[in-house]
């Protein structure tokens, strides 16, 4: 029985063996054919750069591209982008790559080769852009003679906005089919104007007029840090690239000086803290339109774009410091597939411009276009006939609560009946009704009257309905309102709503 037990266990060992060694065989020839075939890629920055947060966290996954043909050793995909580039009726892919140890970035162009029904590897050639996390690939009828161009933006190592335009030259070789038209770096922002083409190119029967790229930045021989200089690139046929015009002067906002070099400082967080709240669209009339607006919010890590007929959530992925303002990547929550650019600059202490790059890998419209100037909702002038209270003011007011105190450069401290509060404050109005903001310390305990937290955990802001304001015949309202009622509400797209919580009434302290 024992030699009968040898000799079995024997066998078994001799066939677990023989299976290591088929499957060893076996995952050789499967990765040796994996490596002929396709593979996913999830695009991240570069770790040692130290520059944002690239694609890393929640979404990673959902954003993974597959690429059609295997990349050369130490290549690093970090966009990649699918479009029919010959009207073939099968895609082509082009890829923004980096290679390990370099610090330049390229875009190699796959072609699909319809009679060995594989991608093959045309050509490669560098772009402007270095940071790989803030790299975005599209396509589009860039010229209006629906020629396919791939325009590629970024930032480089200098801190500058740059975008890389490639053509495709339907009389090239075969062998570099895309020609670059246009190659732009900026210390501010470059973006595609795009603006409504006839109804004859929609239908086929004429060429549309080129979209000219506008850059801007900081003019250099102003004193002021908002004034910018705007050079307009538009498409010559002669050359067949793009040519700069002359520089226009865009004079901005007069705003104190030092809060905007705050602002502007790059310290981790605190242009994300300036820029979370409610933004108006402004038109190029500069008219509020407040059926459009987008909404940043840090603490949620969501921004939402919301229209009139459209209200799209995207989840703040990560974001990367510019010398203007940040780049934030953003997926759709809902539908990870669409992924969005979101440039903000600051142009004045109550206004951004946001421009939006839609990286959709897919047909699914994501209109109406988001990029513009904007207005925090707070600082937008009503047109009403009663105007709104000053923002701020110099006065100390009795409450069932504590003493309020708000001081003439917007900070306000509630004192009596339980720990101190403090923290930032405005005035300001919204349809025609006063409304008063607290932006509590962190730190602080819960906020009488009411629930949500005055500071600590969250820090979230807290608008209020001002009611009992005396005005003069102007309709303008009294330097030291004798008496004065806050209702908690909420500011929603369709208004001010009351969320019925118990009134604070305030008297002006003798």
């Amino acid at each position: 029985m024992k030699r009968k037990n040898l000799i079995t266990g024997a066998g078994f060992l001799l066939c677990a063996v023989g299976l290591a060694v088929y499957a060893g065989n076996r995952g050789g020839e499967i990765a040796s054919a994996e490596r002929n075939r396709m593979r996913v890629v999830v695009p991240h920055e570069n770790a040692d750069r130290g520059r944002g947060e690239g694609l890393r966290g929640r979404g990673a996954e959902e954003n993974s591209y597959i690429l059609k043909a295997p990349m050369e050793a130490g290549e690093i995909a970090v966009s990649v982008l699918n479009f029919d580039a010959f009207n073939s009726g099968f895609d082509d892919q082009a890829v923004v790559f980096r290679v390990a140890g370099e610090s330049g970035l390229s875009m190699a162009f796959f072609a699909f080769d319809e009679a060995a029904s594989v991608h093959r590897r045309v050509w490669n050639l560098p772009v402007s852009a270095t940071v790989p996390a803030t790299v975005s690939v599209s396509s589009l009828d860039l010229i209006g003679d629906r020629s396919v161009c791939v325009v590629v933006t970024g930032m480089n190592d200098m801190d500058e906005q740059t975008m890389t335009v490639f053509r495709r030259n339907p009389l090239g070789p075969r062998y570099r089919p895309f020609d670059v038209i246009a190659d732009i770096a900026v210390d501010g922002s470059v973006e595609v104007v795009r603006s409504p083409r006839a109804q004859s190119y929609n239908q086929g029967a004429a060429r549309g007029q080129p979209f000219p790229i506008v850059a801007s930045g900081r003019d250099p021989l102003s004193d002021n840090i908002l004034d910018r200089i705007e050079f307009t690139y538009s498409f010559s046929e002669a050359d067949g690239a793009y040519r700069r015009g002359g520089p226009v002067s865009v004079p901005g906002a007069r705003i104190e000086q030092n809060r905007v070099r705050g602002i502007l400082s790059g310290a981790p967080g605190v242009f994300e803290e300036f820029v979370c709240d409610l933004w108006y669209h402004v038109t190029a009339e500069g008219t509020v339109e407040r059926d459009q607006f987008i909404f940043f919010d840090r603490a949620g890590r969501e921004i939402v774009f919301f229209a009139e007929d459209s209200n799209q959530i995207f989840v703040w992925q990560g974001s990367t410091i510019t010398r203007q303002g940040i780049m934030i990547s953003a997926y759709n929550r809902p539908v990870n597939a669409l992924r969005r650019r979101v440039n903000v600059e600051l142009e004045s202490l109550d206004g951004i411009r946001v421009t939006v790059e839609d990286e959709s890998r897919s047909r699914i419209s994501i209109q109406p276009p988001w990029s513009g100037s904007y207005r925090r909702a707070g600082a937008i002038a009503t047109g009403a006939r009663i105007q709104a209270m000053e923002p701020y003011r110099d006065a100390v007011f009795d409450s069932p609560i504590g003493r309020f105190r708000f001081m003439p450069n917007g900070e306000y401290e509630i004192l009596g009946n339980g720990p101190d509060l403090g923290g930032r404050y405005v005035f300001f109005g919204s349809g025609g009704r006063d409304l008063l903001e607290l932006r509590p310390d962190s730190g602080g305990g819960e906020f009488p009257g009411t629930r949500v937290s005055a500071g600590g955990g969250s820090g979230e802001r807290q608008v209020f309905l001002v009611s009992g304001v005396n005005r003069n015949s102007r309709g303008q309202p009294y330097e030291n309102q004798p008496r004065i009622v806050l209702s908690r509400v909420r500011l929603g797209a369709s208004g001010v709503h009351d969320l019925n919580e118990t009134q604070i009434a305030l008297t002006l302290a003798e």
